[in-house]
């Protein structure tokens, strides 16, 4: 199996480096090795390697940034992924492309599963969904994982900030009334190794699957859980959406239901507590 992965020195596309070499051969660019936004070297890359599996886990995730760098949000989540998709097509290859909870607005009371309409709040989400539209539209074959309140040892992410911020602030502010299910990138290359080892994976029909971990809190619940794991005895201070004033809009409600995962791939995440307490113990 010939496996040609992108963004590979992202959250998930660092913890898939690991997670997929036992599977086969593993080609990995990071954005400096292959530019996304260059059509014509995509094409090329593609057609040159001939991989059974392009798994695409570049993304561009500044959720604030995003609105005032539309294009760039767009060009990295929604025209590079066409690019992609099309590619996948001419060399009939499986697509692997990973989205967002932010493709919703929040405003339903239960979690979502991949048949509600999408509506995205900000710009960041929008881009996304255009991302998974190209998926769809190119005709190839395709699994698209949408995750949620996704964290790593690396990078720009809730754990890091909440942990930077505890070395200097006696006082942390952090949001009560957004609920979600955080999500290890470990857990997410998990499981997506497991699916690809599955012999019939490429029986398995093509569309939108819900990945993220079982559960739920608010990200003051998790920001508790991250300060308790170090040991942190820090203030922490309950605040609403609009108290915290964040340039682009959440949703307040990004739990997504994983039961078409299971029933599909026969795979459940672990609860999000108990996914966030292994992935610490893995990371440290």
């Amino acid at each position: 199996m010939r496996i040609l992965l992108t963004g590979s020195k992202g959250q998930v596309g660092s913890a898939l480096l690991s997670a997929l070499a036992p599977l086969g051969e593993l080609i990995a660019f990071d954005r400096r090795s292959l530019d996304l936004l260059d059509s014509n070297s995509v094409k090329r890359r593609v057609e040159t390697e001939t991989p059974d599996i392009i798994i695409n886990a570049a993304s561009y995730t500044a959720v604030d940034r995003a609105e005032q760098e539309k294009e760039v949000a767009f060009a990295v989540n929604s025209q590079a992924v066409r690019e992609l998709a099309r590619a996948a097509k001419a060399i009939d290859a499986l697509l692997i492309h990973f989205s967002t909870d932010y493709v919703f607005d929040g405003a339903k009371p239960a979690p979502y599963v991949e048949t509600d309409a999408p509506n995205p709040l900000g710009v960041y989400g929008r881009s996304k969904l255009e991302g998974e539209r190209a998926v769809a539209a190119s005709g190839c074959r395709h699994f698209i994982f949408r995750s949620s309140w996704v964290y790593a040892r690396e990078g720009r992410n809730f754990v890091n900030a909440i942990l930077a911020a505890a070395k200097t602030k006696p006082e942390l502010r952090v949001v009560s009334d957004q609920h979600g299910a955080p999500t290890s990138n470990l857990a997410i290359a998990g499981a997506v190794a497991r699916i690809l080892s599955d012999a019939s994976v490429r029986q398995k029909p093509s569309g939108i699957y819900h990945l993220s971990a079982a559960g739920e809190t608010t990200w003051h619940g998790f920001a508790r859980e991250i300060l308790e794991s170090k040991k942190l005895d820090i203030r922490l201070t309950p605040v609403s959406t609009a108290e915290y004033g964040a340039l682009a809009p959440r949703p307040k409600n990004s739990l997504l239901d994983n039961a078409k995962l299971r029933a599909t791939f026969g795979i459940s995440l672990a609860n999000w507590r108990d996914g966030f307490r292994a992935a610490m113990r893995a990371m440290h």
